[in-house]
């Protein structure tokens, strides 16, 4: 293909660029440009760095460079891996010139961008996603965290990347599974606004499994587009950011309960957004429509057993909880979500009671 794609991210002097393109990695791109000092760390883990973290290198040529690698799964999302990292950069005497960059999903990200948001107060990050949930959702928008027993990315901090490069070429070697829990995030974005969108992912579903690469770059950029647009609207989520969480509220009660990389992030928000959309009381062929897309994508529609006292109690430590009051991402129609804390409480329980 050998095309690039550039969106930006709007927010004043935090903007920065999404690049996507085939042909990044291996010098393709020069990211000394996105780099402030002469130090950099790369944080990958032990699963993607002996595939990728040579062919970064390149792409810094001049700059001094000291790697880490994490463990894989998001059950090592927590401050002790991130604590790996503070370490590594006291060790390396890092200043705050030190540019930290994240190789890999989105748990390498989220915790990348949380030590770089932590350490000596903030230093700069840059996001390389190879993954394709990463890539059209968490290296976008500045949302660094790691999880706490009792609650997802409970513990976090607003940290923008001066530059998110996405390489499509590693989605060849993504695994299945994690590739269709990233289309979970891309019908997510179509279900929330955009209904053209959203038929597109309808006709060529078949397609983005098989991994034929540019119908997956047009995912990738217009869910980008979606996403930049909505953070450059409203960055640290006091309003309409919050409908980039339909179908998180229940999923993230799923990873919460089962114990976190039992279900993938996106697997967990596919059955989330169909419980959403029933509990939003929207058109019964509507609630179908996104059911079957979400089937067709190979994603759970339905969540493992949880007692309705274990999903209040995970529903309740939602952060978009305010005033003790639950919250939801709730559809008025398919394309068109708003984040509420009006809904139907009897509804609420018929949804969890079913599936208990």
């Amino acid at each position: 293909m050998n095309e690039r794609n550039t969106i930006s991210v709007n927010l004043g002097d935090r903007s920065y660029p999404i690049i996507i393109g085939d042909d990044l990695l291996d010098g393709g791109l020069d990211l000394t440009e996105f780099v402030v000092g002469d130090d950099c760390l790369i944080v990958s883990n032990v699963t993607v760095a002996p595939l990728y973290r040579d062919r970064v290198l390149p792409g810094l040529s001049g700059k001094k460079i000291t790697t880490i690698e994490l463990p894989d799964g998001e059950s090592h999302k927590t401050v002790a891996t991130m604590q790996l990292i503070l370490d590594q950069l006291v060790a390396s005497g890092a200043n705050r010139d030190t540019t930290v960059i994240a190789l890999g999903g989105g748990v390498v990200g989220d915790i990348t961008g949380f030590a770089a948001a932590c350490y000596m107060r903030g230093v700069s990050f840059l996001q390389i996603p190879t993954t394709l949930l990463a890539q059209v959702d968490s290296s976008v928008g500045g949302k660094t965290g790691v999880n706490h027993p009792d609650g997802k990315n409970l513990i976090g901090a607003f940290h923008q990347p001066r530059v998110v490069m996405i390489d499509t070429n590693t989605l060849t070697t993504l695994p299945d599974r994690e590739l269709r829990a990233g289309l979970a995030e891309v019908i997510k974005h179509g279900a929330i606004c955009d209904m053209e969108f959203f038929g597109w992912i309808e006709q060529n579903i078949k397609a983005l499994l098989d991994k034929q690469l540019d119908v997956l770059a047009h995912a990738i950029q217009r869910s980008c587009e979606i996403k930049a647009e909505v953070v450059a609207e409203d960055e640290r989520e006091s309003g309409r950011r919050a409908i980039l969480n339909f179908g998180h509220t229940f999923g993230h009660a799923i990873e919460n309960r089962l114990g976190y990389g039992e279900w993938l992030h996106g697997e967990a928000v596919a059955a989330g957004m169909v419980m959403a959309a029933e509990l939003s009381g929207i058109e019964a062929s509507d609630v179908e429509r996104l059911r079957s897309l979400i089937q067709r994508a190979g994603l759970p529609t339905d969540p493992p057993d949880i007692s309705p006292e274990h999903w209040m109690a995970a529903i309740g430590m939602d952060k978009k909880v305010q005033q003790k009051q639950n919250r939801f991402v709730l559809l008025r129609e398919l394309g068109d979500a708003h984040a509420t804390a009006t809904f139907d409480a009897e509804r609420l329980q018929q949804i969890i009671g079913a599936r208990s």
